[in-house]
């Protein structure tokens, strides 16, 4: 797999004289992400005059619960304005993978073999959809189904990407179809 891009952030309002801006978070690892000497790549919003097409952080800091950032290529407060509404985007290469052994990137989890605890194979995981509660899981069946499966440890209780596959606790109607009524009652007398 090659390298993809991901979102990272949005450059705020200036916060002061000398360039420093908030940043709208679009990533679990803000940290990670503006680390001081980490460069971004830069798209500003359309219309803008903005010519920036990369930034190197230089300082980064929370102050209450807003990371404001000082980048290199933005040195004063008039910069900093000319900035507004850039988006930041990061390269993941494709041994990225989050700090946490219990996160994953999209990128990892998309082709994703599915089986249930016994053994048998769901499908792929073909999506990832990020909800307000939780991420929801889409399996693709064998018979061309798509399924939603809450990323809940109870019904995902291994995510195994060196081996490319993910366990789902499977229940009736979440991926394998409720058994046909139709048939059931066939084999009543």
């Amino acid at each position: 797999m090659e390298s993809i891009e991901v979102v990272v952030g949005r450059i705020g309002k200036p916060h002061g004289i000398r360039g420093e801006v908030t940043i709208d978070v679009r990533t679990d690892e803000p940290e990670r992400r503006f680390a001081p000497g980490t460069t971004v790549r830069a798209q500003p919003p359309q219309g803008s005059a903005s010519r920036i097409s990369s930034l190197t952080v230089g300082r980064a800091r929370w102050h209450q619960q807003v990371l404001l950032v000082t980048f290199e290529e933005i040195v004063d407060r008039n910069a900093a304005e000319a900035a507004r509404g850039i988006v930041l985007h990061a390269t993941l290469g494709p041994d990225d993978a989050p700090e946490d052994p219990e996160e994953f990137y999209d990128h990892q989890l998309i082709g994703l073999a599915a089986y249930d605890e016994e053994g048998t194979h769901l499908g792929e995981l073909t999506a990832v959809v990020h909800g307000a509660a939780q991420d929801l899981l889409t399996i693709r069946t064998p018979d061309g189904r798509s399924t939603l499966v809450p990323f809940v440890a109870a019904l995902v209780p291994e995510v195994d990407v060196a081996a490319g596959r993910v366990v789902i606790a499977d229940r009736p109607g979440l991926v394998a179809p409720f058994p046909d009524e139709k048939d059931q009652s066939e084999g009543r007398a």
